[in-house]
């Protein structure tokens, strides 16, 4: 089975490679690159789901299934901001600290810091099989903390405390997060519904 996921990024596709032949025998992830889709995707919806299918769409249009992912962080205090804008919060994409810092300006005089990490991917299949998308969902509960802690992870890791553990997401190795992560999760629920369907 290939499967196309709408990235460039090397990490990405081999993670998504590894976490995926724990399920699928004989599964080969592609990137864009590989099939030759070039060009930026414009995400462009309103939710997580919109934007995963917006880029599963791209890389479906490959002739293969394709896969595309988005994620990002809920507070429940702020209406689920930062939401779909988690990693472009502060104005620059992937500036984390200052996402970070805005975050934790913006959680100043709230009481309620419970959060939640999303992930959601969905999967659509190539036009000539005539298919409904398959679409996930994986999230991890936790809080926001006000003082940065542990040096893994990215993103908002090390201010994400997660109870079960003690720990900000900051804290623990990558085997340990894959465990309990959104994006973990969503994967282990992807590949059940791939199986079921096949």
């Amino acid at each position: 089975m290939k499967i196309v996921l709408a990235s460039r990024n090397k990490k990405k596709k081999a993670e998504l490679q590894a976490l995926l032949a724990q399920y699928i025998e004989g599964i080969e992830i592609l990137s864009l690159d590989d099939v030759g889709i070039y060009g930026e995707i414009e995400e462009d919806g309103n939710t997580f789901e919109e934007n995963a299918l917006i880029k599963a769409n791209v890389a479906a249009s490959s002739g293969y299934i394709g896969i595309g992912d988005d994620s990002g962080l809920e507070v429940d205090s702020l209406g689920g901001a930062p939401g779909i804008y988690s990693a472009r919060y502060a104005g620059e994409h992937g500036d984390d600290n200052a996402n970070n810092i805005l975050l934790l300006k913006n959680l100043e005089d709230k009481e309620n810091r419970t959060a939640r990490f999303v992930c959601t991917i969905a999967c659509v299949f190539p036009q000539k099989e005539n298919r409904e998308p398959i679409i996930v969902r994986g999230e991890v509960e936790g809080r926001i903390i006000d003082e940065y802690r542990g040096d893994g992870g990215f993103g908002y890791d090390p201010i994400f405390y997660y109870p079960p553990f003690d720990k900000t997401l900051a804290q623990i190795s990558s085997e340990e997060k894959n465990a309990i992560s959104h994006r973990g999760k969503a994967i282990h629920a992807l590949a059940q519904k791939l199986i079921q369907t096949n």
